[in-house]
């Protein structure tokens, strides 16, 4: 098994700060059975250098305990490990960020945390109680309070940097036109913008204008989604059967080439196997860069109710 070591610099502190290449996603992985826990202690145990969670996943403390078990029986020290949670929607009030952050670092209990994201550019309604509040209609109920201002959200958590409790800030699921509008008012640039990305949606322009901007992309959904077709693509079977390798290995082999990539699974064997990757040929990248050529799609679209991703600005 080839262990991934490469990384990425977080160009945007200059802070040589790296975001390591494969990192375990830990989206829909629930804490009932020690589930969540037993994938990123196995993740841990087979070189995976870079956990990924979320406050709107519901399971931090569970990676956390994951985490400092995993290094422990792995003899890593927190340092060796790269750890991202995230800022869920209805904490997106200045004033509730300091808490929601610290929340979160209780729950994961690992000293400190390397990418405090913020989850969408999308604030709710925080009065409800619930994780996604809905109105009477089943519609997404905005925050009518910060009236859509994620520049004042993103001004609080640039805040948290002094306390040293987190070492980057980064976004998820901003498209250009939010980026630019971000850009125009921040003090420190978002290290990382995470966002959907695998052959049927390559946002090959959004990586681009990140890149321009000194903020590393990194992709979620790298395999596609349960509904995908990547997994019966000819084309990645092909390149798949000429390594030797299955096609989710292909696939996270041509994601490291462009981003950083967060597969998710609770399989072991999976797991092990997803960060065994192969170096791919310039006619194979492009053969998968050409993917998107016939079959477009956007696996994760939420009805938030306000423009998210690229197209809804069209």
């Amino acid at each position: 098994m080839q262990l991934i070591n490469l990384g990425f610099d977080l160009f945007s502190r200059n802070n040589g700060n790296k975001i390591p290449a494969v990192g375990l996603g830990t989206w829909q992985s629930g804490e009932e059975n020690d589930t969540v826990y037993r994938a990123v202690k196995a993740a841990i145990t087979d070189g995976y250098r870079h956990i990924d969670t979320a406050m709107m996943y519901g399971n931090e403390a569970e990676v956390g305990r994951g985490i400092r078990d995993g290094l422990k029986e792995s003899g890593l020290k927190r340092s060796d490990i790269f750890v991202t949670t995230k800022l869920a929607t209805i904490h997106a009030r200045p004033s509730h960020v300091p808490k929601a952050f610290q929340d979160s670092l209780d729950k994961l209990d690992i000293e400190y945390i390397d990418l405090y994201m913020m989850h969408w550019p999308v604030a709710m309604n925080p009065a409800t109680g619930q994780l996604v509040p809905l109105k009477p209609d089943g519609s997404r109920d905005i925050d009518e309070e910060l009236d859509g201002k994620f520049e004042l959200t993103w001004g609080a958590m640039e805040k948290l940097l002094a306390t040293g409790k987190v070492k980057n800030i980064g976004v998820a699921n901003f498209a250009i036109p939010n980026l630019e509008r971000l850009l125009k008012t921040a003090k420190v640039v978002p290290a990382v913008n995470q966002v959907e990305l695998h052959p049927y949606l390559p946002q090959t322009k959004l990586v681009e204008f990140c890149a321009s901007k000194g903020i590393h992309c990194s992709a979620y959904s790298p395999l596609g989604s349960s509904q995908s077709t990547l997994l019966q693509d000819q084309t990645l079977a092909k390149i798949a059967e000429a390594h030797g390798k299955s096609i989710p290995q292909i696939l996270i082999s041509w994601g490291i080439t462009r981003t950083s990539v967060l597969p998710k699974s609770v399989n072991p064997e999976r797991i092990a196997a997803n960060i065994d990757t192969v170096e791919l040929t310039e006619e194979e990248i492009k053969a998968i860069n050409d993917i998107s050529k016939t079959t477009t799609k956007r696996f994760v679209k939420p009805a938030w109710g306000v423009p998210v991703f690229d197209e809804d600005f069209e």
